[in-house]
């Protein structure tokens, strides 16, 4: 009996130690969303909830894998009372070895559902992809509306319901101005309508005097230099190439992908796609 006992105990101590290194495992695929959760400017109720439940998960498995209530000592000496009662009984009954069996399958199923990878909201994708900048500049056409030229905001002016989110969230944490090459007054009046109307200013992290408006493709190049971004987000190759000496990064949206100009330039075709939005 002192066998089966020692083998119950070593099987437990190995499921035990498989547990923990799965645990193990999981921490090292998914050390970046876990820590960024629990960043200075993200410490939310998300968080809160991720420490609480590992350390219920951790806590749970313990009080699964430990031995019922009495000990080895006091199941041995009832077992031993028990099989001298009854000599016809087996040592190797398959009674022994059940309940070891149900307590590291539910282990088992508590530890697949609550270490399942952390998914990262849009937020915290936003601030890692930014690498926690805080000034960002980024240019409408192409990128925020749907036109792509200023004669098309001549006519009108859409905002991207697919930007909309990413752009919002930017916002929270990062001082962005928009800014946009027009032909004439009534253009400005048209985007900034259109923005109002999509409800960018509404968030309080975008407001009007920060959408700027020029003339020439330069104009909006010396208000990046002016601004000193830490990013700026652009569709015209040349400006991009221009900046690259000047801003730490960019991102070059362009729906038809292009080799990266220099080391600290990004492509993407669409700035919700690089925030893998869509």
């Amino acid at each position: 009996m002192g066998v089966i006992e020692e083998a119950d105990t070593s099987s437990k101590q190995q499921n035990l130690f498989h547990l923990i290194k799965r645990y193990g495992s999981y921490l090292s695929l998914n050390i970046s969303n876990f820590f960024s959760s629990f960043s200075l400017y993200n410490l939310d109720i998300r968080s809160i909830g991720a420490i609480a439940g590992l350390a219920v998960a951790i806590v749970f498995t313990w009080r699964l894998l430990r031995s019922p209530a009495g000990g080895p000592q006091q199941r041995r000496q009832k077992r031993q009372g028990s099989s001298s009662s009854n000599p016809g009984l087996t040592s190797h009954s398959d009674a022994s070895v059940v309940p070891s069996e149900i307590y590291d399958s539910r282990a088992q199923n508590v530890v697949d559902e609550l270490f399942q990878p952390l998914k990262p909201t849009l937020g915290q994708i936003v601030r890692q992809r930014l690498s926690e900048g805080r000034k960002v500049t980024c240019r409408l056409l192409g990128v925020i509306l749907e036109e792509s030229s200023p004669e098309e905001l001549q006519k009108q002016a859409t905002v991207k319901s697919s930007v909309l989110e990413v752009l919002l969230e930017i916002t929270k944490f990062c001082d962005l101005y928009l800014m946009e090459r027009v032909l004439d007054d009534e253009s400005e009046k048209r985007v900034l309508v259109a923005l109002e109307e999509a409800g960018v200013f509404t968030s309080g992290g975008l407001v009007k005097d920060k959408v700027l408006f020029c003339s020439t493709e330069n104009g909006r190049t010396s208000f990046v230099r002016q601004l000193e971004p830490n990013w700026h987000i652009d569709t015209n190759p040349e400006i991009v190439t221009q900046l690259a000496r000047f801003i730490k990064y960019q991102i070059h949206v362009s729906p038809v992908r292009s080799e990266r100009s220099a080391a600290n330039v990004f492509s993407a075709i669409s700035l919700e796609q690089f925030f893998g939005s869509i």
